[in-house]
């Protein structure tokens, strides 16, 4: 049974970094493209950020583009994700996606596994 688990959300201030962090079980994790989309109430969960299983390769959505950073390392099956320069905007739940191609789609209808999620509360 795959499971993803998020951690290390909260509350910041705006302006302020916070990193959160998804360990995944159940899983061959170097065999999964991770990544991150988050979710306000009414709005349909949007992309954020994605690295590829295995060459590396991260991709940003426009919105958090060199402010957020993803990570992942195989050796512990967890996937971070970065955040810096943060806004009022960025206030969403935020939830880890696996999926079991090279690549992961930024779509939601392309995900195999989803987290359960994690609340980060921009303060202003």
């Amino acid at each position: 049974q795959v499971q993803l688990e998020e951690s290390g959300g909260g509350l910041v201030q705006v302006g302020g970094s916070m990193r959160i962090s998804c360990v995944a079980s159940g899983l061959t994790f170097s065999d999964y493209a991770m990544g991150w989309f988050r979710q306000t109430p009414g709005k349909q969960r949007e992309f954020i950020a994605s690295e590829t299983w295995s060459d590396e390769t991260r991709y940003y959505s426009n919105s958090v583009h060199g402010r957020f950073q993803i990570s992942r390392d195989n050796a512990k099956n967890v996937v971070y994700l970065q955040m810096s320069r943060l806004k009022p905007e960025d206030s969403a739940v935020y939830y880890c996606a696996a999926e079991q191609r090279p690549g992961l789609a930024q779509t939601v209808g392309g995900i195999d596994h989803w987290g359960q999620g994690t609340q980060v509360t921009v303060s202003s």
